[in-house]
């Protein structure tokens, strides 16, 4: 009997080992390429049951979401890619837009024989996941939404950001980047200084139940959060104390139960 308790435990430790080692963006047994809209795009799944697509933001990768993949992932099919430009997903045009990557994953949805999924976006990929809902809305049973905003101005973002990045536009818009990591990361910092361009009218389109989430510390002001949630007709608004930008991550447990939460229970209108 004390030799089974003992394997039980050495197995039941080995499992929880390996999941806390399991290399988010880098795990050739979960990872693949799909040929996507003229380029690969790195993708890896985890789990079974529901689809659920996470999306992250600029500059970013699938290890984005190492602390939510294994809570999820018990649960749902959990779908996670380098977005375009960024972590294994290489694109060497110039051009990048938030609609082009939505685009991008509703064509992976469909590389996967997925009708329709659950999508979580942060950042930039919280951007995504307001346009995969607008474009594609057929692709989308719910949407949750963490510190997007809908254009790239101090009316939206933090004013010491915008200044921040006002100055480093300013002062490489004249360079001719030669090397293909330098035109990369300024396409992706371009990306955020022109872009998104979104209507306040075009949120109306976005049918399903939506959870729109913000820091009340974060780079996205308030004011802009609550924008979002007032203008999409079925959406929940939760503003995360003592958080930051990255709400998934300062508040991991408390976020991944909510949005689970959220997922699985009837959206009730306002």
């Amino acid at each position: 009997m004390k030799n089974i308790f003992c394997f039980l435990i050495f197995q039941l430790f080995a499992i929880v080992s390996f999941s806390q080692t399991i290399p988010y963006g880098n795990n050739s047994a979960a990872g693949k390429y799909y040929s996507i809209r003229g380029i690969k795009i790195y993708c890896e799944i985890y789990g079974s049951g529901k689809p659920l697509l996470m999306i992250h933001g600029n500059g970013g990768s699938i290890a984005a979401f190492k602390n939510n993949i294994p809570y999820f992932s018990k649960k749902y099919k959990v779908i996670v890619a380098d977005s375009r430009s960024q972590g294994k997903s290489k694109d060497e045009n110039d051009s990048l837009s938030f609609e082009m990557m939505a685009d991008d994953e509703a064509a992976l949805l469909d590389a996967l024989n997925i009708d329709s999924a659950y999508v979580l976006g942060w950042s930039d990929g919280g951007i995504n996941a307001l346009l995969l809902a607008m474009r594609h809305p057929e692709k989308v049973i719910k949407l949750v939404s963490t510190g997007a905003n809908l254009w790239p101005d101090s009316t939206a973002i933090i004013p010491s950001l915008w200044k921040e990045d006002k100055a480093n536009y300013d002062s490489l818009k004249d360079n001719h980047f030669t090397s293909a990591a330098a035109k990369n990361d300024w396409k992706l910092f371009l990306l955020d200084w022109f872009q998104p361009n979104i209507s306040l009218d075009a949120l109306h389109e976005i049918k399903c139940p939506s959870l729109i989430i913000g820091g009340d510390h974060d780079l996205i002001k308030i004011e802009h959060t609550v924008l979002i949630y007032q203008n999409i007709p079925s959406a929940y608004l939760w503003i995360v104390p003592n958080s930051g930008h990255a709400t998934l991550i300062e508040h991991k447990d408390e976020f991944n139960k909510i949005v689970d939460d959220f997922f699985t229970n009837p959206f009730h209108k306002r």
